[in-house]
């Protein structure tokens, strides 16, 4: 399912590394990269030669770092605007994943400071991985799905299910979370998957591909209770599915009451103390 990954970088954060622990995985592990730095369109002739200069140097030391085969990467260095440059490549290269750091900023903070992170999240139909700044990355053995009747959902666990085939001591974890908008939490609960039909579904989905899964419940604000059971339960890696809204927003000026709007994938992917992977529909 991903063959084809755009590892977008600037230099600063974890993009790289959470690359080059999702190679180490067996289902990823054949899958061509590329490397991606954007160099600002809007500055002087001067200034111009130098920012292609320190780009060269960015994407030399992310390929070094990456240390894949020379026939599974490649890179492009482009100028123009960043946000805009991702989605463009992305589309060229027919990514199966994004990849990119981010600073974890709230949606108007993400607005206001023109996180580019924000804008391909929200203009891309492609899965992306975010790796916020201040999180550590580590090997991945248990990833979780946050679950539901969603078609995003689904597509996100057999993405989950996808990354985990191979993998010695791999574990698939399930959540369902019961909203409660007052905000009361419950314990978190583990649950046999005959108890609960969205996960009967995914176990047996999960079980056709020999990966383990293991089921909870809790209840309270749905945001809260997935950052929550991902952080008690040291996941690896949290796939959400989020719905799409790029109709509102792909136009010439951002629909700021949309964006500013409560969202739990936005809630996720700031608070959360683990890598995102955010997904939509399947394509």
């Amino acid at each position: 399912m991903i063959q084809k990954i755009l590892l977008a970088v600037s230099g600063l954060g974890h993009a790289e590394e959470m690359l080059k622990t999702l190679t180490q995985l067996p289902s990823i592990q054949k899958a061509k990269v590329t490397v991606l730095h954007v160099v600002p369109g809007k500055t002087t002739t001067e200034a111009m030669t130098t920012k292609w200069e320190e780009g060269g140097r960015i994407l030399a030391n992310a390929i070094q770092t990456l240390n894949l085969d020379p026939s599974q990467i490649s890179s492009i260095l482009r100028q123009g605007d960043p946000k805009d440059v991702v989605c463009q490549v992305a589309d060229e290269i027919d990514a199966d994943l994004i990849i990119m750091g981010s600073r974890g900023l709230k949606r108007l903070q993400s607005i206001l400071s023109n996180s580019v992170s924000q804008y391909v999240f929200q203009l891309s139909s492609r899965p992306m991985l975010l790796v916020k700044d201040d999180i550590y990355v580590k090997n991945i053995k248990r990833i979780m799905v946050a679950m539901d009747k969603s078609d995003a959902a689904k597509h996100c666990l057999k993405l989950a299910i996808f990354l985990l085939q191979g993998i010695p001591g791999g574990q698939l974890i399930l959540a369902n979370i019961d909203t409660d908008l007052r905000g009361k939490s419950s314990q978190i609960t583990e649950v046999s998957s005959e108890k609960n039909p969205v996960f009967a579904a995914a176990v047996a989905e999960a079980q056709r591909y020999a990966v383990p899964a293991r089921c909870y419940t809790s209840s309270g604000k749905p945001g809260e209770e997935i950052c929550r059971l991902a952080e008690e339960l040291n996941v690896d890696l949290l796939l959400l599915g989020s719905p799409d809204r790029r109709p509102s927003i792909a136009k010439s000026f951002v629909d700021i009451d949309r964006l500013v709007g409560a969202s739990l994938s936005d809630y996720v992917r700031v608070n959360a103390t683990c890598p995102v992977l955010l997904a939509r529909t399947e394509a």
